[in-house]
């Protein structure tokens, strides 16, 4: 791969690309595990939380290829297996509730929280220690997506 000239040294792209790596195994573990509960739901709620697991694992997706995008854009190859992913991820595979609509929001509301306070305290190194302003305001975006997604959580178990 020819060295990217973008502004960031070696150094710093390194830097970036391990915190990046963090971040897409914690939302590809996300990703799995909302697929997981999509997949297993029951209960009274079924039609409508079935629908909305969908729309998140979709979005999810799309959140998992972006971050992969970004590094490969600092000249890094992605971690692209599941044990990669089990030794970088913040979150844990292991389901601790039911198969139910409570149980599994409360679930994902924990996940999504832990990846906000992790990217929260990204932005500013990313930004400052490591110059790449442009990657620190995507994860700003990330951070705001996953809060939205914690306010709905937090709003279905209140």
């Amino acid at each position: 791969m020819k060295t990217p000239n973008i502004g960031i040294s070696a150094e710093n792209r390194q830097a970036i690309a391990d915190q990046l790596s963090k971040v897409l195994a914690d939302e590809f573990v996300l990703y799995s595990k909302t697929l997981n509960f999509h997949w297993n739901l029951e209960g009274p709620d079924f039609h409508s939380v079935h629908l909305y697991l969908e729309t998140l694992y979709e979005e999810q997706q799309d959140v998992v290829d972006t971050v992969a995008e970004k590094i490969r854009m600092v000249g890094h190859y992605v971690p692209a297996t599941l044990k990669n992913y089990s030794q970088l991820t913040h979150l844990t595979e292991k389901l601790k509730g039911k198969n139910d609509s409570q149980s599994i929001f409360a679930e994902l509301l924990e996940d999504h929280e832990s990846i906000i306070i992790f990217l929260r305290e990204e932005i500013q190194p990313i930004a400052e220690k490591w110059k790449a302003e442009g990657i620190s305001d995507y994860i700003t975006g990330l951070m705001e997506q996953h809060e939205k997604i914690a306010w709905m959580l937090r709003s279905h178990l209140a």
